[in-house]
């Protein structure tokens, strides 16, 4: 307890006021007052005047003169202040404050020696610790050597699973190429289908429109023509001279004989059946046709 004492007075003397640790490079300024040199340093890096940090006095010059006696003082100090806390370190007796020297292999404890000639620990066997130390890593030397087997199956045995799902994934990566590709092919089949029928739309619709157009044309020249003797009628019609009235009748009533000729409505109808009837029916069978069902039996079947 004494020591304890002692050395902390010491600790006191050696610890820097800023950085709260023992003193590094310990320097003294102009009013007594002792500081780390780095400390003091940085702290006079953010002031513009020099003052001490203890007393507020303050120096025209930054001068930091080394103090030896302190830098001896602390490092004595650190030292045994390390040597106190190595022996507090030690492991006591919480029941007779005396250092813990031997095993109990019946309870699995550190007794002191007190502790050992006991009734607590009657016919109890004993080990030094250095030798159930030595006794029981070689134990756990066993288990360890168990356990890192174990790891290595484990491992084993995971590199083996990853190899499965790597497998997996490899295998549904190429079959879904497979399912891409075969459906292109169904799709490019289904586009010439449908681009055919379109074009056969087309062309049927041409040639139909083309015989009722002309027709219509002959129609619409036909009215044009009735429209303009109407009007040639009304003007005629309207005549008041009886002489340019009789001789224009005349001339009409030939004219008419000559023109007379029949018109007719032209029709004709698309083929329903072919571009309104089973599509699906249709282009399914025409799939059915493509495709080659000796290379599927080959191979899927008889791979098996």
């Amino acid at each position: 307890m004494a020591l304890r004492q002692q050395v902390q007075s010491l600790a006191e003397e050696a610890i820097c006021p800023i950085c709260l640790d023992f003193f590094t490079d310990p320097v003294i300024l102009d009013c007594g007052h002792n500081f780390c040199r780095s400390c003091i340093s940085q702290c006079w890096e953010k002031k513009e005047i020099n003052s001490c940090p203890e007393c507020r006095e303050e120096f025209p010059e930054r001068n930091l003169r080394i103090n030896r006696a302190l830098a001896n003082l602390t490092e004595k100090t650190r030292k045994l202040n390390l040597n106190r806390k190595e022996k507090e370190s030690k492991l006591h007796c919480e029941k007779h404050q005396e250092e813990l020297k031997l095993f109990c292999e019946t309870d699995k404890k550190l007794i002191c020696l007190i502790c050992r000639d006991s009734r607590e620990h009657k016919s109890h066997n004993f080990l030094p610790i250095d030798e159930a130390v030595e006794i029981y890593k070689d134990q756990l030397k066993s288990s360890l050597d168990s356990l890192t087997e174990k790891k290595s199956a484990v491992l084993e045995t995971e590199q083996k699973q990853k190899g499965k799902i790597s497998e997996v994934r490899e295998q549904s990566s190429s079959l879904q190429t497979h399912i891409t590709s075969e459906f292109s092919k169904m799709h490019q089949i289904l586009t010439e289908q449908e681009q055919r029928l379109l074009r056969d739309l087309r062309e049927e619709e041409e040639r139909i429109l083309e015989t009722m157009e002309k027709n219509l044309r002959e129609i619409q020249e036909n009215l044009n023509s009735i429209e303009e003797k109407l009007s040639k009628l009304q003007k005629q019609m309207e005549q008041k001279d009886e002489l340019i009235f009789l001789k224009e009748e005349a001339f009409r009533k030939r004219r008419i004989s000559d023109e007379t000729h029949s018109l007719s409505v032209s029709a004709a109808a698309l083929s329903i059946g072919k571009f309104k009837g089973p599509l699906q029916y249709t282009a399914w069978r025409e799939m059915i046709n493509s495709i080659n069902p000796g290379e599927y039996i080959r191979r899927h079947v008889f791979q098996k």
